[in-house]
């Protein structure tokens, strides 16, 4: 199998500046999407440094991951796909919490971040995620978000499933409890998924959910057909046409034979 990819950010409507970071590494099949935070644009910093750090790790490590190794015991329940993903992540985590302490300026940044690493020979998606930027898979006329947001409102939807509407509906629903930087370790959500010829993949910010359900961007993505670019505008401009109240940021990326 083989792959298209495309990503695009925009400010949105009614924020001064970009907080978002995406990066497309084709050579080593790895798309990530990071959604910064704090003041003083130190949001658009720890985005702009978790991809970074992303791709500095993948380049350093060879294709089995042994050219760089995250210093702490390895975890058999990972595939080497998974291990590869997840030590990127924490260590963006840990360049961006120790700039944070270091930097008074830029103190308290932190950003949420989905990655996906496709393996084209297994036919697979490895999935890791921190924060409530999410991955979707459209396959068919079906959507399915393949994250859990990390966030106030799904925490206690976990311990307390039978919430109603009313107190749902008391919790912030823009409260997320995971972002790297926050602290000096970080836990990674990672799953699998396989993959069929014709799937799409989309990572974004939550401002692109936030301002678009599920069923719309299941459509606009299946009436692009195999063009990732005008499926990535679109989504953009959709965004904005419903308000743009915050960065939009997506990466495409469509599975062929």
């Amino acid at each position: 199998m083989n792959f298209t990819a495309a990503g695009l950010s925009d400010v949105g409507l009614q924020r001064e500046h970009n907080e978002d970071s995406y990066c497309i590494l084709s050579e080593h099949r790895l798309f990530v999407v990071a959604d910064g935070m704090g003041g003083h644009r130190a949001g658009d910093i720890a985005s702009r440094m978790a991809t970074s750090e992303m791709t500095a790790y993948f380049d350093a490590a060879n294709a089995d991951g042994a050219g760089v190794q995250w210093p702490s015991e390895s975890d058999s329940r990972l595939t080497p796909d998974q291990s590869r993903l997840v030590s990127a992540v924490k260590l963006a985590n840990q360049r961006i919490f120790n700039a944070s302490i270091r930097n008074r300026s830029v103190q308290g940044m932190g950003t949420t971040i989905v990655g996906v690493l496709f393996n084209r020979d297994d036919c697979k998606i490895n999935v890791a995620h921190v924060g409530d930027s999410r991955a979707y898979r459209i396959r068919a006329e079906e959507i399915a978000q393949l994250t859990r947001d990390h966030s106030l409102l799904n925490d206690y939807l976990l311990v307390m499933p039978n919430l109603s509407d009313a107190q749902k509906e008391r919790l912030p629903s823009n409260v997320i409890t995971r972002a790297l930087g926050m602290q000096q370790a970080v836990a990674v959500d990672v799953s699998v998924d396989d993959v069929k010829p014709g799937d799409v993949y989309l990572l974004c910010s939550d401002g692109l959910n936030g301002m678009v359900g599920d069923e719309r961007i299941r459509e606009i993505i299946r009436n692009a057909g195999p063009d990732v670019e005008t499926a990535a505008k679109t989504l953009i401009s959709e965004a904005n046409q419903n308000g743009g109240e915050d960065n939009i940021t997506v990466v495409v990326v469509r599975i062929s034979e």
